[in-house]
């Protein structure tokens, strides 16, 4: 389970509150969040990420365990280690988060 919070026009849009939880099946990574997100919520599909090219919309940003990962896929690093996966799947860690 991975805890996603969203911008508060994402939140309207969807009809969810700040956090919700997602399931995503293998390892988490940023496409994998956003493929169970957009599973999840249906409606959001097209305003986090383009239909056809799957890119990231320009003005969202995202972030894991406090970390932001637009910069750092930028220096080629890989979105979400499995250690870090890890941790973003325990309760006592900080959300994955767009916005």
């Amino acid at each position: 389970m991975i805890r996603v919070q969203l911008p508060a026009h994402l939140q309207t849009l969807a009809r969810v509150p700040c956090e919700v939880a997602v399931d995503v099946t293998g390892q988490a990574t940023l496409r994998s969040v956003l493929d169970a997100l957009e599973a999840s919520y249906p409606v959001l599909r097209g305003t986090i990420r383009e239909h056809t090219t799957l890119k990231r919309r320009p003005y969202l940003r995202f972030f894991a365990c406090e970390e932001d990962l637009i910069t750092r896929s930028a220096r080629h690093a890989p979105c979400l280690t499995p250690s870090r996966a890890a941790s973003s799947r325990s309760s006592s860690s900080a959300p994955w988060h767009g916005g």
